[in-house]
Order: C-alpha cells, then structure tokens, then sequence
C-alpha cells in the first residue's frame, strides 16, 4: 500500500487495521513528503519509505519517477505481495504493473486530469466517490469493467473510528457559551499553483474574518497552512480570533464546533462528515462537493452575513457510517479474481501440454 503525502496516511491507516485484523500482513511505502513519514509515526505505523518528492520541474519530477521506481521494483521483487492499492502515484503504479501485481487507484475528485491519462490504463480496479460522474472518467480510458464507484466520499470513511474529544475547544481555551466557527484558509502562495490566486484566495478570508471578529459571543479558531501564514494572520490583532501554532486535535475541534468556512477543501468535508455546519467562499466545486452543495451539507457564501451564528443543534445528524472494511473487501476480492486467472491458465496450458491422441 503506497503513501503520497499525510492526508493519504490519515485515509489508508484503518483500511490498513482491518486488513491485518483480518490476518492479512501489509507492507507500506511511502515518501518522504509533506510530512508523511510524521504522520505515519503518529499513527503507529511503520514503512519503507523512500526518496524525497523532487519537486515540480518536469525534469526533477522525471528523475524522481525513475528513481522511486527502481527503489520500489527492488524492494517488491524480494518479497510477496498479492495485491496492491495507492494514491494514482506513476512510480508505484508502474511498479506494480511491470511486476503483474493486481492494484487499485484512488482517485481523488478534485485531481481528475491529464496527469492520469496512463496510470488508469495500467491499474486493475480505479476507485473513486459516486458522485463522480462516469462520462469523464471513461473519457480519461477508464473502462466500466474496472470502475469501481463507492458511495459517500473519503473523509467518512477515515472519520468512522474517530472518537472526537468533547473538550477540544476547552483546551484552547474557548468559552463553552461561546459560537465557533472554524476558519481553513487557501494554501499558502508558495505552495500554490498560483500564486495571484493564492493570495486572492487568503485576502478573501481575512475579509471575511475581519467581518466576523469581535462579534458578541463568538469566537474563531483559524487553522493556518504554515507558521508564516499563522504569522501573518496573528498580526492582524483581531478580537476573539485563536491561531493555534498547529491543530493537534482538528477533528475534535471541527465536530465541536458551530460552522466551519474555507474555500473549498477535506476540511469542509470532514466538517460535513461530523454533521458541522460547512460554508465554502469559493465558486468553483469538485464533484463531491456539488453533490453536497446539492443536499445543503455545503452551502456557498459571500460574505460574513451569509453565516448562521448559532450555537449548532446537537442533533444534527452525522453522516450515514462508512466502514472502510469495504476498501479493506474490494482490495481482497481483486486479488481473489487474480488468483482465480491463475487457476485456469494453469489449467489450460496443463489441458495444453496432454498428448493428444493420434487421429
């Protein structure tokens, strides 16, 4: 099982317990990038991990590809491994490709482009939320025999063995008869595809905060990108405004809190997995962010009076479970059918190699 970076970590981590629940024995590589090796620490997991990330120039990017793979092929080709399943990363799809291993990808709704076009060609089984609609992913070659649509979306699945801490927002210091509203800005500009977009993006929130700060009664929890947007946002001065140095916490914060508001993003979907109050400024939606923009667990706002600033109905419902036994069975299954094709090529070249009687 492949690791690309810490949200990977946070969705594969009980896929990968109800495998080894199950008696089964997974192996996990994973990058050091984007704090992936921390994460998996945290979650008492252990893998091989391998180069750093090389970065976004294309020639970078190919020498890394050629590099992690032949670390991959070195490492999977001394031992046994039936079935395999990662993030739509070209060096592990290759790998287990050119070793005939069967695999499934996971394709993330918000990174359906060209960068995929031959990954879906080489994997057995392309998994993705239903909400994703067919015509575009078989305009990307995925067949239908391969498709393989699950209902609800990642963050449910993740979130089902979660147990939030009721007392989150008392630690940081949150009056209880306070509303809270978390707040997810835009990824940083240097982590940004864009950075003019990226800094639109961050001044769209500061409005908006500054709109809301020192309301009577409510406080903000910010969950800054990096130490210097938390700098940068401290140095407003705004009342009633908490920019913790890191979330040590996030999902008992967010099912805590009264509303969350980003930009589009997994925190909004986690917020809508745990029943919070979600809002998105942004205008632009993945597919599994429509779909919850359709059913009202997402509503899209404009400015700060768009927020319903109420203390959330404990009632709310919470998100029909996901088990992520189901990835754990499907992933089973694959290399059953694997097997299965083993079986009878073994007996046809067996019927094959008979003598055949003389006419």
């Amino acid at each position: 099982m492949d690791i690309t970076d810490a949200p990977a970590v946070v969705f594969f981590a009980p896929v990968v317990r109800r495998l080894e629940e199950a008696g089964h024995a997974v192996t996990l590589t994973a990058r050091r990038f984007a704090g992936a090796d921390l994460v998996l620490r945290r979650y008492g997991l252990g893998g091989l991990l391998t180069i750093r990330h090389r970065g976004g120039g294309l020639g970078a990017r190919a020498v890394g590809l050629a590099n992690r793979t032949a670390q991959l092929l070195g490492s999977a080709a001394s031992g046994r491994c039936d079935v395999a399943a990662g993030s739509h990363a070209s060096d592990f799809v290759f790998t287990a490709w050119t070793l005939a291993i069967p695999q499934m990808t996971f394709l993330d709704p918000d990174r359906l482009g060209r960068g995929n076009l031959v990954n879906v060609r080489l994997v057995d089984e392309v998994a993705v939320p239903e909400a994703v609609p067919v015509a575009g992913l078989t305009g990307m070659g995925v067949t239908r025999s391969k498709l393989f649509r699950y209902p609800g979306f990642k963050e449910e699945y993740y979130l089902h063995d979660s147990q939030p801490d009721p007392d989150a927002l008392t630690r940081l210091g949150v009056p209880r008869r306070h509303v809270v509203g978390v707040v997810r800005p835009a990824a940083p500009p240097s982590r940004a595809a864009s950075d003019a977009a990226a800094l639109r993006d961050e001044a769209t929130l500061v409005r908006l905060l500054i709109g809301l700060a020192g309301r009577r009664n409510l406080t903000l929890v910010v969950a800054a990108r990096d130490h210097e947007q938390r700098r940068r946002l401290l140095g407003l001065g705004l009342p009633d405004v908490l920019v913790p140095d890191g979330l040590t916490d996030a999902v008992g914060v967010l099912a805590a809190a009264d509303f969350v508001v980003g930009l589009g993003g997994a925190m909004l979907r986690e917020a809508a997995a745990l029943g919070t109050p979600a809002y998105t400024l942004s205008t632009s939606a993945d597919p599994v962010e429509a779909s919850l923009l359709g059913d009202g667990r997402l509503r899209r706002i404009v400015g700060p009076d768009d927020i319903a600033l109420r203390k959330k109905d404990r009632r709310t419902a919470v998100s029909v479970p996901r088990d992520p036994w189901l990835f754990a069975d499907r992933l089973l299954r694959l290399e059953r059918r694997r097997a299965r094709r083993a079986r009878l090529g073994r007996l046809v070249r067996e019927a094959a190699e008979e003598p055949r009687p003389p006419f």
